[in-house]
């Protein structure tokens, strides 16, 4: 008998056009190039918050990670665990979607993301402009080495 492994979504959200909101999206892209477990998918959302609700509606997930950008008052690249809130406004606006509105509004049309954590990484810069910045750069190996063991995966990527 075979026995079904939790899904679980690893979501990199952000703008990689406004410096260090890019966080979340390199996150994605690293883990994408890694070996993970059965059960897991990594994508790479961006700014496509829509996108990010079809996929939590239709994908059946037990848990749901979301990486990204988080200023929490926190030094410059500190990566944090966070547990998403319960209740989240439920309006869908295809192009300006926070991850809390996406996950309100999954759960207003009757969808469930499953326990939901995001992997948060304090900005240094959030203005126009390409790449992160130097200590944002440095935290994605952590949050990487995080999700992985989130997943069950251990070890490096």
């Amino acid at each position: 008998m075979r026995v079904t492994r939790p899904r679980t979504l690893v979501a990199g959200v952000g703008n990689v056009l406004l410096g260090d909101d890019g966080f979340g999206v390199e996150v994605a892209r690293v883990l994408a190039a890694s070996a993970l477990p059965e059960g897991v998918r990594v994508a790479d959302f961006g700014i496509r918050g829509l996108h990010l609700a079809y996929e939590l509606l239709d994908g059946g997930y037990d848990t749901t990670i979301l990486v990204d950008a988080t200023a929490r008052g926190e030094r410059a690249g500190t990566v944090s665990l966070i547990e998403a809130a319960a209740g989240a406004a439920a309006t869908a606006d295809a192009h300006g979607m926070t991850p809390d509105q996406v996950l309100g509004w999954v759960r207003a049309m009757g969808g469930d993301p499953g326990h939901v954590l995001v992997v948060g990484c304090e900005p240094l810069a959030t203005e126009e402009g390409w790449g992160l910045s130097e200590p944002v750069a440095r935290a994605v190996p952590q949050a990487v080495a995080l999700v992985r063991r989130l997943v069950g995966a251990g070890g490096p990527g």
